[in-house]
């Protein structure tokens, strides 16, 4: 079933008004004919199936045939504060991370980052991965579409956690050791907390970097005996939340 994600404003009176691209992508692309069914998202949690009623012009409407209050989502929100990594990585790392539940992303540098974006380029990158983020929203049948930030430094992304008041705040530290502290921290997990996981860049952090971690009250954690690569150690991770918060570990 196609999938698709509409502002609040655009549901009314039992009718939803897509615009923009996706009308042409529904029109010319999947050629949706009247009466077809679809999933529309309101981006606040909350789901509609509905029924395509009218195709014309600018403009998609469709009948709500069943409101789905629950949606798909995650009971806590898990933001991950990536270490910008080498190539197209990122553009993995992003869709894989919302695949997983994680409610933002925020590319991170530090001092082992290579990947220096002038100030031109970020906003178009931005804009990208944003676009890969609702791509992989939309496949997953995500309630919303999770934000990607613009780059932050390492301290600006752990002033912004503290700001905010996140309940749980992880970093994978290769020179953290056993995996008691890890199951700790995960003894304390539950529904409607913020979550922030913190993962380094290909050259990981450096030992400054945890000391400032710590004074934040972001706790380091073991992932295990085996050294992960950037793109897999964040997904581990969440990948680890995703199924205890949904019950299953």
């Amino acid at each position: 079933m196609h999938h698709f994600f509409v502002n609040p404003e655009q549901v009314e009176d039992g009718l939803i008004r897509i615009t923009g691209p996706d009308v042409n992508h529904i029109k010319n692309v999947l050629r949706v004919r009247q009466g077809e069914k679809m999933l529309v998202s309101d981006g606040t949690g909350r789901d509609y199936l509905c029924q395509a009623e009218e195709i014309a012009g600018q403009e998609v409407a469709v009948r709500i045939l069943e409101t789905k209050e629950e949606g798909r989502e995650l009971p806590s929100r898990i933001w991950l504060f990536q270490g910008l990594p080498k190539s197209d990585k990122m553009e993995f790392i992003i869709q894989k991370a919302v695949e997983l539940g994680a409610a933002g992303i925020v590319p991170v540098s530090t001092r082992n980052t290579v990947v220096k974006l002038e100030p031109k380029k970020e906003e178009a990158k931005r804009k990208r991965w944003q676009a890969i983020a609702e791509s992989a929203a939309k496949q997953s049948k995500r309630s919303l579409v999770p934000q990607v930030c613009g780059v932050m430094t390492l301290k600006e992304a752990f002033d912004y956690v503290e700001s905010r008041g996140f309940s749980m705040r992880l970093i994978p530290y290769e020179h953290e050791e056993g995996m008691a502290g890890t199951k700790a921290e995960l003894d304390t997990l539950g529904p409607g907390q913020d979550i922030a996981v913190f993962i380094g860049p290909e050259g990981g952090f450096d030992e400054r970097e945890i000391d400032l971690a710590l004074s934040k009250g972001v706790r380091p954690i073991s992932l295990g005996r085996r050294i992960l690569r950037t793109e897999t150690a964040g997904l581990a991770v969440l990948s680890v939340l995703m199924m205890r918060l949904e019950g299953a570990l």
